[in-house]
């Protein structure tokens, strides 16, 4: 099976469709979505590699799923750090850091600083809905997860690329290629551009909708949430 993609207006109707026909709350999304990102990066770097997870949390949903994984990935043994500079007042989000403050799990000001003593990392700045230019303080965060070679899993899409194009061709984020890739519910166009292990997560839409916005849901193995997915788009 070749797995179709969806745009960044198709996606976007798509949320909107799971929230109303489909029944689900954001809540619900956003913790489906941060349990598929966590077990994702549990299957790419299981603790013997390092338990240091540095999550990089933007201030949308893309954010929120980052924050939900961190707990996720804070009860399966990891040491997760959050840098979250900009904190939207919205109470999903404070519950979200509430949460994981009651686990102990830091949170940072200075990013280069904690990509020193990093394992792994988890891009959660900029999902789907992203366009024009990246914004302070993210530019700087960006450019280092590009050069680092600590490896980094991105949420839905490499923060600063185009959903439709890929990377930028020039600037912030045109050398920012990612080790891994979790698209939510369906793949976005840029994967045709993406070259590390991609995963797809979303083990929650039903059937109807699914057809709806003419995409195919993966068959998941057991209790995983997550399927990869080889450069052709077939399951592996």
């Amino acid at each position: 099976m070749t797995f179709k993609t969806l745009g960044a207006k198709a996606a976007a109707a798509l949320d909107k469709e799971l929230m109303s026909t489909g029944a689900f709350s954001l809540d619900q999304l956003m913790e489906l979505a941060g349990l598929s990102v966590s077990q994702a990066v549990f299957r790419v770097h299981p603790t013997n590699k390092g338990r240091r997870i540095l999550v990089a949390v933007g201030p949308g949903n893309n954010g929120g799923d980052g924050l939900v994984a961190a707990r996720h990935l804070r009860h399966y043994g990891y040491q997760p750090t959050i840098y979250y500079p900009k904190r939207p007042q919205n109470e999903l989000y404070q519950r979200l850091v509430k949460q994981l403050e009651d686990l102990d799990v830091p949170f940072v000001d200075d990013f280069p600083t904690a990509l020193k003593t990093a394992d792994h990392v988890v891009d959660a700045i900029f999902g789907f809905s992203f366009s024009g230019q990246v914004r302070e303080p993210f530019p700087a965060v960006i450019d280092a997860m590009a050069e680092t070679e600590i490896p980094v899993t991105a949420i839905d899409a490499p923060s600063s690329w185009s959903i439709e194009a890929g990377p930028p061709s020039e600037g912030v984020g045109s050398n920012f290629h990612p080790d891994v890739l979790i698209s939510l519910t369906a793949p976005k166009p840029l994967v045709k551009h993406f070259r590390g292990r991609h995963f797809i997560g979303g083990r929650f839409v039903a059937p109807a909708i699914a057809k709806k916005y003419d995409f195919d849901v993966p068959e998941y193995d057991g209790l995983d949430q997550v399927v990869e997915v080889g450069p052709n788009g077939l399951k592996l």
